[in-house]
């Protein structure tokens, strides 16, 4: 390419960014320190070179290599693919990315063998491009990128997170106790917990939290009482276990969280005998993301998908509507 002057700021790597739209800065960024990039014949390694009018700027961009995680034959329930992106409905159980103690197994393998070669690089490695996780144990919608353009535009709307643009992510929460009003918003920032590292806390000095959530329905015990109620529940931030902790932290962690409700165990003496026993075989937080909607990276078209409850929550569901 040739610089023409109309490009705003002088720096290479944002005179790139301008003119190439399938690879993201963080790409174009290591390419430039890669040397891939020649001004007038040389290479230049430095992002933040002043180019100037005139200049002639020649990118190499090396074919994408194999990912490190090997490709592994996993079910997956596929709600929609095409070349730019894969929208998955996670099954509890599964890990997403490969980590210390889940080498093998994840959904980043499953993607791997599924998709094949129509991954074309993220970041120059053919990988599926996570830009958004669900827990292990929490089940759902997921949107994952197969190429650079599609990343970048995916990561930049789970940032905005719906703030001025249509992305937005559902969750149905099943929650102990119902909360004092029809709907509301915690807004409590969240990081580390200080003694426990596996954990999150709300925390003066944290990152920015914001859920909203709403009554769907209220279920009752065996003495008629309110006992339990199922939650909608809307994310603007995007923190580790954002609902879970959220919802602890205003007194109604969800059934089936051992981690942020471990003190809420004795609650299940107050449910019917079919729903003690369905909670008792849970295994899990009862939390499922049921809602995705965002922007297509390539033609804009704003999508939607639902899906519904998972079996185990069907169960769960079922049984507490059974003491009403």
């Amino acid at each position: 390419m040739t610089v023409g002057g109309d490009e705003g700021s002088p720096r290479l790597d944002r005179v790139l960014a301008g003119a190439i739209e399938n690879l993201s800065r963080s790409r174009l960024k290591a390419l430039i320190l890669a040397g891939s990039v020649t001004v007038n014949g040389a290479a230049v390694r430095d992002p933040a070179y002043h180019v100037g009018r005139g200049d002639s700027i020649t990118i190499d961009v090396p074919e994408a290599t194999p990912a490190e995680p090997k490709g592994e034959d996993i079910a997956l329930t596929i709600v929609f693919e095409d070349d730019d992106i894969i929208v998955i409905d996670k099954p509890k159980g599964l890990v997403v990315h490969p980590a210390a103690g889940h080498e093998t197994g994840t959904l980043v393998n499953a993607l791997i063998a599924h998709c094949g070669d129509s991954l074309s690089g993220i970041g120059g490695v053919k990988r599926p491009g996570i830009v958004h996780r669900l827990d292990k144990d929490t089940s759902g919608l997921m949107v994952v990128a197969k190429n650079d353009a599609a990343h970048a535009s995916l990561s930049a709307q789970f940032a905005d997170h719906g703030r001025t643009g249509e992305m937005r992510r559902g969750y149905l929460a099943f929650a102990w106790g119902v909360p004092g009003r029809q709907r509301g918003t915690v807004d409590a920032p969240i990081d580390r917990h200080p003694h426990a590292r596996e954990k999150m806390a709300v925390r003066e000095g944290g990152r920015e939290a914001v859920t909203h959530w709403e009554i769907r329905e209220v279920f009752s015990g065996r003495d008629g009482k309110p006992v339990a109620s199922l939650l909608t529940c809307q994310l603007e931030t995007g923190r580790t276990h954002q609902i879970r902790v959220h919802l602890a932290h205003i007194g109604h962690p969800l059934l089936g969280d051992s981690v942020y409700g471990p003190h809420f165990k004795t609650k299940a003496t107050h449910l019917g005998t079919g729903a003690q026993a369905a909670l008792a075989a849970l295994g899990r937080q009862a939390l499922h993301a049921y809602l995705l909607v965002l922007e297509h990276p390539r033609s804009g078209e704003i999508l939607h998908w639902e899906t519904g409850l998972p079996e185990d929550l069907l169960l769960l569901e079922r049984t507490l509507k059974a003491a009403l």
